[in-house]
């Protein structure tokens, strides 16, 4: 019996042999490597018999388990590991068949050691890259085990601490092995995130729990736990498919948009981080995405601020909001905004910033504002929660070109809200200018406002105007000085907004000035003293005060960016008279926490003025247009006056018209009193508006006029008008001519009215004392 057994062994197929070859007599011995290399040498050079060679082994491994021979089993997946790293032809699917059965088998044990030696089998079968796609394989099993072994209860911690770290690594697997495989079912699945999540959960919490979902379990509120979580995930992932976790995020943001405000901020950390992390990767077309949700919660949290409850009205069983957890709320979604838009490109970051100034709502005609108590409230807050993400998205902003940085339909909007009352959206707006011009970090170094006697050691950075910046300041100059000259006279500006206006004047003239600019900041600043000592915007002392030393402050560091010695020494002389004179001029006792001010600023003396004249005088003869520097600057009112301010209609249009006759009071007549009613207010603006519209209509009928016209008709119509206005210089020349009336007296025409009787110049006399 024994013989033929022997003779009928021989007969056995060439793979079975070689495969029983590579098992040793004593397990102990390890696997016979010269026979494995046999073995591996077969496979390769006949791989048709790699799915007979996998089927064999798979029978002996669970014939070894079911006797426990657990020595020959790791033998055999140590057999698995080599043929799978050294095969990879078309027939390698077939062999894969028999080892997910075998690491099954071991998966289904109770042995700990059987466990985790099938998931190392699986985590190395699954960083191998197949050649070919695999259309009948599923990993069901694979999720749903591993899954089972992160949540081991098993007595010894250390043997428990094992299993859940190697059901950890085989989700791992799992997730690396299907994510890319398009023949695969998608891994992002319900059915499959519902095991794979809470898994993970479970073990990055310290408290023991059956099930670890974050909102059933409030984990949103310990903000650490939940990013660290999606931290893990996020870098788990491939780049390419971060998109997909953030849009998960976005939509479970609006999914519980009335749940408690600490829920929604944990939420929304989640994402700052998670996008942080996709934005090194590719965000796609989720950018205004997220934007528009995180814009979208912050008005959904001003609402609930209002009405006090997240139904929109209080009543039995209504949740009530706290309102310090809601601005909590409303400070992360604004630093989300700020760290996700500092990771963008340039131009993504311009679309966001166009996008965001666009949502703000404005006093315009195209604009209109919500009425009543709430509406106003409605507006103010979203005005500022607005602008403070516009500020976060504008810090640290980099842009070579101030037309691109600052296009003209954001720089009109954003100028608009500069006049408004509130105090706080003024000075978003001054800090938002900041942001976009200052482009070499010189912001910080104009924090605080002072008479510095030599600036060298604020270490500026200093580039020369660029051609773009030219251009720039030539099309807006005149709107920023403007805007910055009625920030100056605002009742209501405390020592921030000086602060901020000193620091963008100092900033325009480092980054945007030429020549022309250093004019006319020069005579801005000027205006802005004249404010002060003429005072018919009855300021407070304390405004008059800041307004001195702000001039100070800036003329001082002007007149050194300048280097013009006489100017610097006018400029230092007059600061000097003021530290011995009035110090209450001068920033150094107006901006600090008790400002030392006087009680009378009426009849201040010239010696402690900066003169326009003499500034003219030194500066024009450094090569400076001193024609210009000689007109006291005016602002130039528009509409953005009577929209954007708060002033009453009653102060821009006259309420009563009182025509008084010039004739003699024989037969003085008044016209009575125009009487002001609703409908007289209401027709005065639409009149205005009208005439506006007509004035637009006739300049764009102009343009097109010369544009289409012929260049006869064209000449023409010039010729016309050169006519007209040479007739009237004309008329204006024979009236200047003439001379005053005669000495010798009057002739009488007439009607006996006395009439002036005009003598040509050259033929009167004058005294001695007139002849040279």
């Amino acid at each position: 019996m024994y013989g033929v057994c022997g003779c009928c062994g021989a007969l056995r197929p060439r793979y079975k042999r070689l495969v029983d070859n590579i098992f040793p007599e004593d397990p102990e011995d390890g696997l016979v490597k010269t026979n494995m290399e046999k073995l591996t040498f077969y496979a390769l050079s006949a791989p048709e018999k790699l799915d007979r060679i996998g089927a064999y082994l798979s029978e002996r491994l669970i014939r070894d388990v079911g006797r426990h021979r657990y020595g020959y089993v790791c033998i055999a997946m140590e057999a698995l590991d080599q043929l799978l790293m050294a095969c990879h032809c078309q027939s390698i699917n077939l062999f894969v068949e028999s080892f997910l059965k075998m690491v099954a088998k071991l998966l289904e044990s109770e042995k700990p050691n059987l466990q985790i030696l099938g998931t190392n089998s699986f985590v190395k079968f699954a960083n191998i890259e197949e050649d070919t796609p695999s259309y009948h394989r599923s990993y069901d099993f694979f999720v749903s085990r591993f899954s089972e072994m992160c949540h081991s209860s098993h007595e010894d911690l250390e043997i428990k601490t094992k299993i859940r770290m190697s059901g950890i690594k085989g989700l791992q697997g799992v997730v690396r092995k299907t994510v890319n495989d398009e023949l695969q079912a998608n891994i992002w699945d319900p059915q499959h995130m519902d095991k794979i999540v809470p898994s993970l959960l479970f073990n990055l919490q310290h408290v023991e729990e059956a099930e670890s979902h974050l909102d059933n379990h409030s984990l949103w509120e310990p903000k650490v736990f939940a990013i660290r979580c999606f931290k893990i995930i996020m870098y788990s992932i491939q780049p390419q498919h971060s998109h997909l976790v953030i849009q998960q995020l976005l939509s479970h943001l609006d999914a519980n948009s009335r749940s408690a405000a600490t829920v929604r901020a944990g939420i929304v950390e989640v994402l700052s981080e998670a996008a942080v992390i996709a934005a090194t990767g590719s965000v796609g077309p989720t950018v205004l995405e997220m934007f528009n949700t995180l814009l979208r919660q912050l008005r959904l949290s001003i609402d609930y601020v209002l009405t006090g409850s997240y139904d929109g009205a209080i009543s039995l069983g209504t949740k009530i909001i706290k309102e310090h957890e809601e601005r909590m709320f409303q400070e992360a979604v604004i630093k989300t905004i700020g760290s996700f838009a500092s990771t963008l490109p340039t131009y993504q970051r311009s679309e966001v910033i166009l996008f965001i100034m666009s949502k703000v709502p404005l006093p315009s005609l195209h604009h209109p504002m919500e009425t009543g108590r709430t509406g106003e409230n409605r507006n103010r807050l979203t005005q500022i929660m607005l602008l403070k993400s516009l500020l976060q998205v504008s810090t640290g902003f980099q842009s070579n070109n101030m037309m691109s940085a600052l296009p003209s339909n954001f720089l009109d909007r954003l100028l608009s809200t500069a006049l408004m009352e509130d105090a706080e959206i003024r000075l978003f707006v001054l800090e938002i200018l900041i942001s976009f011009i200052d482009r070499h970090g010189n912001r910080h170094k104009f924090s605080t406002i002072s008479t510095l006697s030599d600036i060298s050691v604020l270490k500026l950075k200093v580039d020369k105007c660029s051609r773009q910046d030219t251009i720039f300041m030539k099309k807006h100059s005149q709107q920023l000085y403007r805007h910055i000259y009625l920030s100056c006279k605002e009742e209501t500006n405390i020592r921030k907004h000086y602060e901020a206006l000193y620091g963008l004047l100092a900033l325009i003239s480092i980054e945007l000035a030429n020549e022309e600019v250093v004019v006319d900041l020069i005579r801005l600043v000027l205006a802005v003293q004249d404010v002060a000592q003429v005072n018919e915007e009855n300021l407070p002392v304390y405004n008059r005060c800041a307004l001195y030393a702000l001039g100070a402050a800036y003329l001082n560091l002007i007149s050194q960016l300048t280097t013009v010695p006489a100017f610097c020494q006018h400029i230092h002389e007059v600061i000097e008279t003021r530290k011995k004179e009035a110090p209450y001029m001068l920033p150094e006792d107006v901006f600090v926490e008790r400002p030392r001010l006087t009680h009378n600023l009426d009849g201040v003396v010239i010696e402690l003025l900066f003169r326009q004249s003499k500034i003219s005088e030194v500066l024009g003869g450094s090569g400076y247009n001193a024609d210009r520097l000689c007109v006291p600057y005016i602002p130039q009112l528009t509409d953005e006056d009577r929209l954007s301010k708060r002033k009453s209609i009653g102060e821009t249009i006259s309420l009563q018209v009182e025509v008084e006759s010039r004739n003699s009071p024989e037969k003085e007549e008044r016209v009575p009193t125009e009487e002001i009613t609703y409908e007289t207010l209401k027709k005065a603006i639409v009149d205005s508006v009208a005439v506006e519209e007509q004035e637009r209509e006739r300049r764009r009928q102009v343009v097109e006029k010369f544009q289409k016209a012929p260049f006869e008709e064209i000449a023409a119509h010039c010729g016309a008008r050169a006519s007209l206005l040479q007739s009237k210089l004309n008329q204006i020349f024979e009236i200047t001519i003439r001379p005053p009336p005669s000495p010798s007296g009057t002739i009488t025409a007439a009607y006996g009215q006395p009439q002036n009787h005009s003598i040509p110049v050259y033929e009167m006399k004058f005294p001695d004392l007139c002849v040279y």
